[in-house]
């Protein structure tokens, strides 16, 4: 069958191919928006954007003792504004040479076909459905953050962005930085002054230092990685001359550390070295736990080299953790779903940030914290790369999913 024949037996493929055809890099999401919008006003969907450029669709509820549910999407893509030529390869829709943006119209297209069927009476609307489509997911994560949060009902949020059909992701983690400072007090002439025990080298001091903190996974459960810890980068020693003659030369490498190498000073006594480290978490509890054993080693540090060296770590937050939620209905709603859909679910924690780390930091118009999941509705693979491509049979899957989700969700 042709991707022709495909998108005129399946509506939620239909959608997905008109999505994925409207190249949306971050920033540049007008034209996908537009075409949102019409899509909207053509089904007689109450839609609208805000002035950031985030798309809000609402449906009223049937019932009103019941509780409305909230979907949520990201509409800009990583690629480019260049044409975008879809294709079908096998099970697969791909792009010619480029990006296909299923991360995340995926999503975006079973969102608007749900909230079609509801409109069209397919699908019952009991407590009412809500839909947030936001712009730059991709490169900063703004557009969620511009989020009119005090003007949505729904406690429970959907974030339709993993890359898995059968996922449910109920923890993410944080994203945080340390720098670790190593400071010998003297230095000295790498022959001359070798013999003197006070004159400590940095770069030794700093390996040390580094050997005693945890690498690699610190703490997980049932849900996987919870809690890691990774070094990102060592500078010590005497490569000042090197990187000036790289920089005085304009030399250009795919290889800079070895370029380096090649120049670097060995007569010195190093005073300065510098480490970085990235801790993620899906943990408050257990972060802190790992950044109070951080300390404690640098404390033990500057203890044992009093007056010969110093030692310090700062440590920097650029995104807080989205931790699991005592409340599992959406766990149990989903099981039901994914059941009634003839799949079982992969409930997990996944090891880094997505727009639910905003979500669940944030209240809604009666006050209430926003308590969001992340869960996928297609298969795709190779994401952010020329690779990139959806299997098209779980995409139509994704639907049946989300649909069960939401009847699910309105039978409690």
């Amino acid at each position: 069958m042709s991707l022709n024949e495909l998108r005129k037996n399946n509506e939620v493929l239909d959608i997905f191919c008109n999505l994925v055809s409207i190249p949306s890099p971050s920033m540049k999401e007008d034209k996908v928006i537009e075409w949102i919008l019409d899509f909207c006003k053509k089904n007689n969907i109450d839609a609208r954007k805000d002035d950031y450029g985030n798309v809000y669709i609402n449906i009223p509820a049937l019932d009103s003792s019941k509780e409305p549910l909230m979907l949520s999407s990201h509409m800009d893509v990583v690629g480019d504004d260049s044409p975008v030529n879809i294709y079908l390869d096998g099970d697969f829709i791909k792009a010619q040479d480029r990006t296909l943006g299923a991360d995340d119209k995926a999503g975006v297209a079973c969102a608007l076909k749900l909230a079609k069927d509801i409109k069209n009476g397919l699908v019952d609307a009991g407590g009412g459905l809500e839909i947030t489509f936001t712009r730059d997911e991709e490169s900063g994560m703004s557009g969620v953050e511009h989020v009119e949060f005090n003007k949505i009902k729904s406690k429970y949020i959907l974030v339709c962005d993993a890359d898995k059909l059968e996922q449910l992701q109920i923890s993410g983690a944080s994203y945080t930085n340390a720098k670790i400072t190593v400071k010998g007090l003297k230095g000295g002439h790498s022959g001359i002054d070798i013999g003197d025990k006070t004159r400590l080298n940095a770069a030794k001091l700093i390996a040390e230092l580094i050997a005693e903190f945890p690498q690699g996974a610190y703490y997980s459960d049932e849900t996987g990685v919870i809690t890691s810890c990774n070094i990102g980068a060592i500078v010590a020693g005497g490569i000042q001359n090197s990187v000036a003659a790289i920089v005085e030369n304009g030399i250009k490498t795919n290889d800079y550390i070895t370029e380096i190498m090649k120049k670097t000073s060995t007569n010195i006594i190093n005073t300065l070295g510098m480490a970085s480290y990235s801790i993620r978490s899906a943990s408050v509890e257990k972060e802190n736990e790992l950044k109070a054993l951080m300390q404690s080693i640098v404390d033990k540090f500057n203890e044992k080299y009093k007056d010969l060296a110093d030692a310090k770590i700062e440590f920097e937050v650029h995104l807080l953790p989205f931790e699991r939620a005592k409340d599992d209905r959406i766990e149990k709603v989903h099981t039901k779903a994914c059941e009634r859909a003839g799949i079982k679910n992969d409930i997990s924690s996944f090891h880094a940030g997505a727009e639910t780390h905003i979500y669940c930091h944030n209240k809604n118009a009666n006050g209430e914290t926003f308590m969001p999941v992340l869960l996928g509705l297609a298969d795709v693979y190779n994401m952010h790369s020329a690779a990139e491509k959806v299997d098209y049979k779980s995409l139509i899957k994704g639907y049946e999913v989300i649909k069960n989700t939401f009847e699910e969700f309105n039978k409690d």
